[in-house]
């Protein structure tokens, strides 16, 4: 039987005594390219938002829509990132971690229980890990639409400025036409260089003509 995303989490949470539930969800984990993002919201129980699910669920024009319906509505939201350079220094699973818990620490309401997408973190709140807890859970799929939302605006963004990658297009993602872009371009400074994937394209276009960027 499939999994649906309820509030039956929040509900059980609220039962024990916890008031301020707050979900948190990253997106851009097995990206190739720019930031992995979080974000964390404490949804109002009194302000049901319908359709809230796993983002990668959902068609880009609807995620829009309900990323502005969880900004209005919830009690409190924040996003954070962590770019690609800390993710080499670091490693993906740990600045994953970061990027949660930089925005649970951005709450401008400090929560008492954390309801979190498969992770556990170093915080002293109360916390429930869920694997697939974006499929399960609504506040961890109004995170999730967050961070996914704002991940793919930031992607457009660097499309404009990385051309030839089709960042806009796979949103950094390591598609069949992003692998071959590195292929031919060798990888831009926004590229995580310690996967794989990106360490060999560097291999590849060792002795290549590379536009020179700015780093922002």
């Amino acid at each position: 039987m499939a999994r649906q995303c309820s509030s039956r989490f929040e509900r059980a949470a609220r039962q024990l005594g916890w008031t301020r539930i707050a979900g948190i969800d990253e997106a851009g984990r097995g990206a190739l390219f720019g930031p992995v993002v979080a974000a964390a919201v404490i949804l109002n129980p009194k302000r049901r938002i319908v359709g809230l699910d796993d983002s990668k669920k959902l068609p880009a024009e609807r995620r829009t829509e309900l990323a502005s319906r969880v900004r209005e509505h919830a009690l409190a939201w924040a996003v954070a990132e962590v770019d690609a350079s800390r993710i080499d220094a670091w490693n993906i699973y740990q600045a994953s971690r970061q990027a949660m818990t930089a925005a649970l620490q951005q709450l401008c309401i400090v929560p008492d229980y954390l309801l979190i997408d498969a992770m556990k973190l170093d915080v002293l709140i109360e916390q429930k890990s869920l694997i697939k807890g974006d499929a399960r859970s609504v506040s961890i799929a109004a995170a999730s639409i967050l961070a996914k939302t704002h991940r793919d605006a930031r992607m457009d963004e660097w499309d404009a400025i990385y051309c030839g990658y089709g960042l806009a297009q796979h949103k950094g993602y390591g598609t069949p036409e992003h692998l071959e872009a590195l292929k031919r371009l060798g990888p831009t400074p926004l590229h995580r260089h310690s996967f794989a994937p990106v360490r060999q394209a560097g291999c590849w276009s060792t002795g290549a003509t590379q536009t020179a960027l700015p780093m922002f």
